[in-house]
């Protein structure tokens, strides 16, 4: 038996020595082609993830012409047009309803399984569910198989911020996040362009939206690449009682970036040891951890309204400012042009910044912009407010992705991500139905000041009770 495992067995006990060092190692390594190589690598898988959740605002229009949001289409949701909520509203409801199942359920599988396999395998299965997607008939089939691909999508979203905390040094861990970020929402002014360019006509007779779906099926192919290159979290292996395999990665790791900075590495820092005991949820709920599982759910329960709230609705909120559908989707587009560059500038001021300071920062001005924005009806106020609130969507997101993943130990940080995680997916399925139903009824503004009070929760939770994270050792934070 290893000595991770009899450590487990005999319940709380210190990680092993070995284990820490690993830790130590990696905290030490210093910026370089390799390190960066593997934020590179999940960001790339990321880049399907969301295309695959940003088509939604934009095919909801061509779906809506193609008949898939009528009563008789929907089937068994039809009935919810006589409560007021639109048609368009349970495409998004299914999606966050997959998403959050798909954390709440299977959040944990990373802690279990490891982090290099789950981030495979939830890549493919999302990606089959949305090729199967474009060609559905009827309005229920669609938001079936939407929800199918957003449980995988919850998986590989909790699977990316784990790996990510775990690969990446102290210094340079808010940055990788906003590096994650900028490459991942690099695609969204490409999703944006594509159903500009797709929804309004039929290529070789098949419906524009659809041919916009299918192209984010594609992501699947990358998996054959990415696997081959990416290292499972040496963390997570000598948790789990796979040192040696830990140690050659680190190893491998280590010379590579040796060769690559001709210097040698820096001394180890101090090795912190953490208690470990057989993972399980429960603990995010005992003493040590259940203040932050409280603030983040609360956070993320009211963060996705804005940022999903305005991301996955620019072209039905413009539609409803009464702008024609076409004109509305190349708004969207140059609007969505900003996506990659709230990121790219964060980068200036992820580790300089304490991370708890960024996400009010945003949230501050995603309620003032977009307030703003619902009192315009100028093509140009309506993209330049529109481009901030984007910008600030994206800045709270690559902020608060990186600190929740800090906030909580490597043997259960799967699923403490995911669990916490999952309120912002249960929100954003309850949001997309009010948003329908705030927008049809009450217009624009109402939709806005639904989005400021969110927010206003935000700027409380994470304000009044987040701990500073900036600069400390993921074994410091969750000591």
């Amino acid at each position: 038996m290893s000595s991770a495992s009899m450590a487990a067995r005999d319940g709380d006990a210190t990680v092993p020595r070995k284990a820490s060092e690993i830790s130590a190692r990696l905290d030490r390594l210093p910026s370089s082609r390799t390190v960066w190589g593997m934020v590179l690598l999940l960001s790339l898988g990321g880049v399907f993830e969301f295309y695959d959740l940003f088509f939604m605002g934009y095919v909801i229009p061509g779906m809506g012409g193609s008949g898939l949001f009528t009563p008789q289409s929907l089937g068994p949701l039809g009935g919810l047009a006589r409560m007021g909520i639109a048609g368009a509203g349970t495409f998004v409801f299914a999606t966050f309803a997959g998403l959050w199942l798909g954390a709440i359920l299977f959040g944990a599988a990373a802690d279990r399984f490891g982090r290099r396999p789950i981030f495979v395998w939830s890549l493919v299965g999302y990606s089959g569910c949305t090729l199967v997607l474009a060609f559905q008939a009827t309005g229920f089939g669609a938001d079936l198989w939407r929800f199918l691909a957003g449980v995988a999508l919850g998986v590989e979203l909790v699977t990316i911020d784990t790996y990510i905390s775990e690969l990446m040094p102290a210094r340079d861990r808010g940055r990788a996040f906003a590096v994650n970020q900028f490459i991942t929402f690099s695609v969204v002014p490409v999703v944006a362009l594509l159903g500009w360019l797709l929804i309004p006509h039929k290529p070789l007779g098949f419906d524009g939206w659809r041919w916009v779906v299918l192209i984010g099926s594609l992501g699947a192919l990358a998996v054959f690449f990415i696997q081959r290159l990416l290292p499972e979290s040496p963390r997570w292996l000598a948790r789990h009682g796979h040192e040696a395999e830990a140690e050659r990665i680190v190893s491998e790791i280590e010379a590579k970036v040796v060769a690559e900075t001709g210097a040698p590495l820096p001394a180890l820092g101090p090795i912190v040891t953490e208690t470990v005991h057989h993972a399980r949820l429960s603990e995010i709920f005992e003493p040590r951890y259940r203040s932050r599982t409280i603030m983040m759910s609360v956070f993320n329960f009211f963060q996705t309204i804005g940022f999903y709230g305005f991301a996955a609705w620019v072209p039905s909120l413009l539609i409803a400012k009464g702008i024609h559908v076409t004109t509305s989707l190349e708004y969207s587009f140059i609007i969505a042009v900003a996506n990659p560059l709230s990121p790219l500038l964060g980068t200036l001021v992820a580790d300089r910044m304490e991370r708890k300071w960024q996400i009010v920062s945003a949230a501050v001005c995603i309620g003032i912009f977009g307030l703003a924005f619902s009192q315009q009806s100028g093509a140009v106020a309506l993209i330049a407010l529109g481009v901030l609130v984007t910008l600030s969507n994206n800045w709270m997101s690559f902020a608060f992705h990186g600190y929740q993943a800090e906030l909580f130990p490597t043997r259960v940080r799967s699923r403490a991500v995911g669990f916490v995680y999952s309120w912002s997916r249960l929100s954003a399925a309850l949001a997309g139905l009010a948003i329908g139903f705030l927008l049809q009824s009450f217009g624009v503004t109402a939709v806005f000041l639904f989005i400021a009070f969110a927010m206003v929760m935000v700027v409380i939770s994470i304000g009044v009770f987040g701990p500073h994270t900036r600069g400390r050792t993921l074994e410091e934070i969750s000591h």
